[in-house]
């Protein structure tokens, strides 16, 4: 009998990260299972969980060295972009575990099947990361989402947690449906699922709506504007390990997502679409920045500040170049060191405690603990781009604002929107940052606990790239550029006719 799938093995080495990951996950879920209630098995299972996440870091640098290029009849990826988005995705993961462990041992407030929840949500995203077939990729999106959902509410003693949960689920079902009838039609006028097959398909009115349906599920994944407003809501409620985890691997997972989606599937629409991303990207930056300036809750703050992040990301999205997809790769990296940091603050400062933290609850942090504000003010400047001091985030943006220029149309207008909208950003990143420098500490706020050493780990691996990268980023932007796709991008923009009108 015939089949379109390749041999066993073929598939084995084209899966070989994500089976590592699923064994891992399934031993440590009977581990959790039968490994009772005594000396809080949560921790337990969150370190072999960081364990299982270094064994799977391993398949994938193999499976990268070894260099498939295409597998599974097309389906799946074995480019540099697929490994090195896993890699930051592994990255991610393991951050957040660590904060896990730090917090259970505060409060005592998680089930040991956490950290298996968190390595199911790790499989979907590395299927996202590979998918050239819009079924694969559907599969890998709700096995990230169902067990993302399930994390916002993992804290069953908090209401806002349980809130956080509903609200994610709710919209992320509806936006979903979107994704699957765009899925739909985009197979009706392809007759295939394939990336390659969509690409080579002839566009028309079923096209055309499937590519709308398609990118409205796709910009609610990316928190982009006007489909963001559930961000806010969701990284507050959620425990601070698990928004953390939801801000630095969801957001790359789903970048990567609709990079690899818009580049080797959707080029013969893009007269269509470009005008609709570029006018998403500019309402997402000016959008999160400007609302981020009102807020005193730190973790909603930091969820305006992910939202008009990902316009930025949007920018080197339309560029579509391979300095545009090293330029996501090199951003993801800095933002996920960046969140990570800034996370591992807010959960020494909070203590665990169910209370929003605020920019009070920073006042004067450097005359109590100068590392963690010194900490803090770098993750904050890199989110802002500042340099030196900022790190990895100033040559972030850089890359980005360097693609964008270089594309065939310059996207000039959309660059010096994300030039003020940066500019806007250090209102509120530089408020925080006085509040700890310059304001004395509250005869009320709590005393910040000693950094426990995981969370130490995170500070310090987070801070120290993120400098390092600032004085010397070639390696980093090298790696970044060896995690290209393995097909050449089609051109987008030709002419300045494709570019919205003004």
């Amino acid at each position: 009998m015939m089949t379109d799938f390749a041999l066993p093995g073929a598939l084995l080495y084209a899966l070989l990260p994500e089976i590592t990951l699923a064994l891992g996950a399934m031993i440590l879920l009977l581990v959790s299972a039968w490994g009772g209630e005594a000396s809080n098995p949560t921790r337990r299972t969150t370190r072999f969980a960081i364990g299982i996440v270094g064994v799977t870091a391993v398949s994938v640098i193999f499976a990268w060295i070894r260099g498939d290029g295409g597998t599974l009849d097309g389906r799946l990826a074995g480019d540099g972009f697929r490994y090195a988005m896993d890699l930051i995705l592994l990255l991610g993961t393991a951050g957040s575990l660590a904060l896990l462990d730090t917090e259970q041992a505060r409060t005592r407030a998680y089930q040991a099947e956490v950290p298996v929840l968190m390595l199911l949500a790790l499989i979907g995203m590395m299927f996202l990361t590979a998918a050239r077939d819009l079924m694969f990729l559907f599969i890998g999106l709700e096995l990230m989402s169902i067990a993302v959902y399930v994390l916002a509410g993992v804290n069953r003693s908090s209401a806002r947690s349980a809130e956080a949960s509903l609200k994610y689920f709710l919209l992320g079902a509806f936006s979903s449906g979107f994704l699957l009838y765009g899925i739909a039609l985009l197979y009706g006028a392809a007759g295939d699922t394939r990336l390659a097959s969509i690409a080579a398909a002839q566009v028309g009115p079923i096209y055309l709506l499937g590519v709308a349906l398609l990118l409205v599920g796709m910009a609610f994944k990316v928190a982009a504007v006007p489909f963001h407003l559930w961000t806010p809501d969701v990284y507050d409620g959620a425990p601070s390990p698990i928004t953390a985890f939801m801000a630095a691997c969801v957001k790359s997972a789903a970048f990567a997502m609709l990079l690899r989606v818009m580049v080797e599937g959707l080029t013969p629409a893009v007269e269509h679409w470009h005008p609709v991303i570029w006018w998403l990207a500019a309402a997402t930056m000016v959008v999160g920045n400007v609302v981020a300036l009102a807020q005193p809750n730190i973790k909603r703050m930091l969820a305006y500040s992910g939202i008009a992040h990902s316009g930025y990301l949007l920018v080197a999205v339309l560029t579509n170049s391979p300095a545009a997809t090293a330029a996501v790769v090199f951003y993801l990296l800095a933002y996920t060191l960046a969140t990570l940091g800034a996370f591992a603050v807010l959960g020494i400062v909070s203590e665990g405690a169910e209370r929003p933290t605020t920019i009070d609850d920073l006042a004067g942090l450097w005359h109590v603990r100068p590392h963690l504000a010194a900490a803090m003010a770098v993750c904050l400047l890199a989110f802002l781009g500042f340099p030196l001091a900022g790190g990895a985030g100033f040559f972030a943006k850089w890359y980005v604002l360097q693609a964008a220029l270089a594309a065939p149309a310059p996207l000039t207008v959309l660059v010096v929107i994300l030039v003020l909208a940066s500019v806007v950003s250090a209102g509120y990143y530089l408020t925080a940052i006085a509040s700890m420098f310059n304001r004395p500490r509250g005869d009320r706020a709590p005393m910040p606990v000693q950094t426990p050493a995981l969370s130490a780990a995170v500070l310090l691996v987070s801070v120290v790239t993120l400098l390092a990268l600032g004085v010397m980023p070639t390696p980093a932007a090298r790696w970044a550029q060896n995690g290209h796709m393995g097909v050449a991008p089609a051109t987008f923009v030709t002419s300045a006719s494709a570019q919205p009108a003004m």
